[in-house]
């Protein structure tokens, strides 16, 4: 809020006549403070004009030192008060302040008892490469402050800043704007109800609900500062930063325009509209040359679709450019762990290629998804546009399928290739070293384990559940009833059931049990790019098509 002019002209008299060291203080200063005429083409005086005035015609010169202050008043003609310090000069008046300030308009009065002076229409206040137009300003001469409250602007080698009100520290080199402010230069405009501006730094300071908008993006927020010369900014009241694909939100925002750099911090969330992602976490940046992003601190992915996104956890997630322009690699290491209403899964290192929608999962990657449990030592599952998708495991691939608490059938092998229809496991292959406990049912009632094992293995699935068992080379088996079973005849070496772990909700993916972690030393994402896959479990499923599946199948 402002102070009303009548009332800041009576404080500027009141405090400067030094009423609150007593009058004998005032008469002695306006007796060591008096205007001097220095020039006048004629010196006139009718008191039936005005009264105890002189007027003064053609190229007015009136010096005054106000308490140090040495100003210069030239103008067309003027007023001068007899027995005070007051003149008003009308006319192209210039008036120069110590050589560094001047102060152009059509009228000003000048009081120099209370070291005032108010000029009105089209005025400048011009110090050095900075100047201040109004209609009307009011100038503290002891104080060095400049006042408007019907609109002025600020003009300087950098911004043009415009506002209905305004305070101009000439001393400080800053100026406060109230109301309706508008900062532009030919990278931004800033919208704004209260900022503070400095004229040497060009650093505007944010006070209140704030819009900056530059070629590329729109920020908001209700305090920080932004620099108006290279484009940095640090946002710490609601900040918001957004374009047309994707919104940032975080408790603090700092971005260096010219770094091409940004950082979030505190409940910091990143939307993108054009590929359904949200992601949250606590600190993040972004760096634009190397197209490198990083959230950590509860980092959370969620990929939205209708009744069934995707929520992903990890300590980290990491987004780097891949070799195929405009795509990318999205990496979650260390505490990996996703939910999704029909699958689930955890491991210790997760990475996801845009380019083909490949997800790779690294050291004790589980997967779940309906009964069953998929384990190996590394998981790739790809999406095709035209064939169904793709998992695959490799290394001690083992597959558990629960039928109720205590039965599970259960196939383990070298490596698999499984394939997914509408959202669910049609059928898997195995190919090396299988193994298989497939329980035999008679209307619906186990009879007992088959236990088999053979080099090629094919596992059909129905309704998510194993539904049949195919064998293809060196079969051998045998069929035991139920009530011949011992406890290591119902499990293959191997077998644990991760139920315990498993994330049943979206909150679920933050828990982690670090028991679960293998032993051996968390693999390292290097260079995923030519790390796609395993070459040997590569060789090993060439000329087994996925034709061939279906033929079988």
């Amino acid at each position: 809020m402002s102070i009303p002019r009548e009332l800041r002209y009576f404080f500027v008299f009141f405090f400067s006549t030094g009423f609150v060291a007593g009058f004998a203080g005032v008469a002695e200063a306006q007796q060591k403070r008096r205007v001097e005429i220095e020039h006048a083409g004629t010196l006139e005086r009718d008191d039936s004009i005005v009264l105890n005035a002189e007027r003064l015609l053609n190229n007015v010169r009136i010096r005054h030192n106000d308490n140090g202050n040495d100003i210069l008043i030239l103008c067309d003609s003027a007023y001068s008060y007899i027995g005070t310090n007051r003149v008003d000069a009308f006319g192209n008046v210039h008036i120069n302040q110590g050589d560094t300030l001047d102060l152009y308009a059509h009228f000003v009065h000048y009081d120099g008892d209370i070291s005032f002076a108010r000029a009105i229409k089209d005025v400048r206040l011009v110090k050095e490469s900075t100047t201040l137009y109004s209609d009307t300003l009011d100038y503290d001469i002891t104080n060095n402050v400049g006042y408007y409250d019907d609109w002025g602007k600020i003009v300087d080698s950098t911004n043009v800043l415009t506002s209905k009100m305004g305070r101009y520290f000439v001393s400080e080199n800053l100026v406060w704007f109230y109301r309706d402010v508008e900062a532009t230069n030919e990278n931004y405009v800033l919208l704004s109800d209260t900022v503070r501006y400095n004229t040497e730094t060009s650093l505007i300071d944010i006070y209140g609900p704030t819009t900056i908008r530059d070629s590329v993006n729109i920020i908001f927020s209700e305090a920080g500062w932004y620099n108006s010369q290279t484009g940095e900014a640090k946002l710490t009241k609601n900040p918001v930063m957004y374009n047309e694909s994707q919104i940032l939100k975080g408790d603090i925002i700092n971005y260096k325009r010219e770094e091409k750099f940004g950082k979030a911090q505190g409940k910091v969330e990143i939307t993108d509209f054009e590929n359904d992602v949200i992601v949250r976490g606590n600190n993040s940046w972004y760096d634009e040359t190397s197209e490198i992003a990083f959230m950590t601190d509860s980092a959370l992915f969620i990929y939205i679709s209708k009744g069934d996104s995707l929520f992903l956890h990890a300590d980290t997630l990491k987004t780097i450019p891949d070799e195929l322009e405009g795509e990318k690699i999205i990496m979650a290491y260390r505490r990996a762990k996703f939910y999704r209403a029909d699958m689930q899964g955890k491991c210790d290192s997760l990475v996801y290629f845009t380019r083909d929608s490949t997800i790779q999962m690294y050291q004790s990657p589980v997967l779940w998804s309906d009964n069953n449990q998929l384990v190996a030592d590394f998981i790739e599952m790809k999406s095709n546009p035209e064939t169904p998708n793709e998992l695959r495991l490799y290394n001690n691939a083992f597959i558990i399928s629960e039928q109720d608490s205590a039965v599970f059938d259960q196939v383990k092998g070298k490596n698999m290739i499984g394939y997914i229809i509408d959202n669910r496991l049609n059928y898997i292959n195995v190919d090396g070293n299988g193994q298989a406990i497939y329980y035999v049912r008679d209307n619906e009632e186990d009879v007992g384990p088959n236990r088999t094992e053979g080099s090629r293995i094919k596992i059909i699935f129905k309704e998510g559940k194993v539904n049949d068992i195919k064998f293809y080379t060196g079969i051998t088996g045998n069929l035991k009833p139920m009530f011949q079973l011992v406890d290591s005849e119902k499990r293959l070496e191997g077998f644990d059931w991760k139920d315990r772990i498993r994330p049943k909700s979206k909150f679920d993916i933050f828990k982690w049990d670090d028991d679960t972690l293998s032993a051996s030393p968390r693999k390292e994402i290097q260079d995923v790019r030519q790390e796609k896959m395993p070459k040997q479990a590569t060789e090993e499923h060439d000329g087994h098509s996925h034709e061939q599946e279906k033929h079988e199948h």
